[in-house]
């Protein structure tokens, strides 16, 4: 189905696995295209409540853009790189699908994420890395600066000045530091990795995924929103949320004591 990812559902939970091992993972043209895709078509399957992004190998979850593809096709007549253009047309509507997906998306973060790749890692909503995974921001040793959302995720996450620090040095941030700096949810050990990310997975399969996706979508305005805005947007959104059959769900079970069983509808 995907050629440079793997794609599988199971349990209400769809694994996307970047698989391009030889080359850590690397995104080339066809990988990111293949991301969107993939993200795109967990939102609309109905079965899908939670997904998981990785990748493959025990190395790499992504060592960023695949620079060599990446300059031939943003090289101009002239010789100049049209990077802008390229940015606009591969990695936008990559990130942009994952943070409009109205469901939650877990980083399984298994080795390196650099430059793009850790932009990827960052545009999830819950990020859990292995301690020996690192996050850089290589970018500034090609003389370029971050993108593919990584301005904007930054500087939300760790503050002005340390997003300006990892930014300008590209220093590697591994796991324990980066669950200390706010970079990332939690820091575990590899040999937890898996059973860590398990969990946290088994719960949003089976949580209100509707009102998690709708959390989501508010949250996300409250970036660059102000309080009035946020308090109509809550309004709207729990007027919604207050017919769904969740809700309905949820309410009964606290009433009468017991576990509730949600549909994510």
């Amino acid at each position: 189905m995907y050629e440079n990812l793997l794609y599988d559902i199971s349990d209400s939970v769809c694994r996307i696995t970047l698989n391009r091992p030889q080359v850590y993972n690397a995104l080339s043209l066809g990988l990111i295209r293949d991301i969107t895709a993939a993200i795109e078509a967990a939102g609309t399957d109905e079965q899908v409540r939670v997904v998981v992004i990785t990748g493959a190998g025990d190395k790499a979850f992504s060592s960023g853009a695949d620079l060599k593809e990446g300059f031939a096709n943003a090289a101009s007549s002239d010789g100049q790189l049209t990077l802008g253009d390229s940015l606009r047309t591969t990695y936008h509507p990559m990130i942009r699908a994952i943070r409009n997906l109205p469901k939650p998306v877990i980083g399984r973060i298994n080795g390196v994420a650099a430059g793009a790749g850790c932009s990827l890692a960052l545009a999830c909503d819950v990020v859990i890395c292995a301690d020996e995974a690192y996050f850089s921001q290589i970018f500034v040793n090609i003389g370029l600066m971050p993108d593919a959302g990584s301005t904007f995720f930054l500087p939300r996450l760790i503050g002005p000045q340390r997003a300006f620090d990892l930014c300008s040095t590209g220093r590697r941030v591994y796991g324990p530091e980066a669950a200390q700096l706010g970079l990332v949810s939690r820091s575990v050990s590899a040999v937890d990795l898996d059973t860590t990310v398990g969990e946290i997975v088994s719960y949003y399969a089976t949580a209100p995924t509707l009102a998690i996706g709708t959390m989501k979508k508010v949250l996300n305005q409250s970036l660059y929103s102000d309080l009035d805005h946020q308090l109509e947007q809550e309004a709207d959104s729990q007027g919604l949320l207050g017919r769904s059959a969740d809700a309905v769900e949820g309410i009964g079970a606290f009433l009468m004591k017991r576990k509730a069983n949600f549909s994510g509808k």
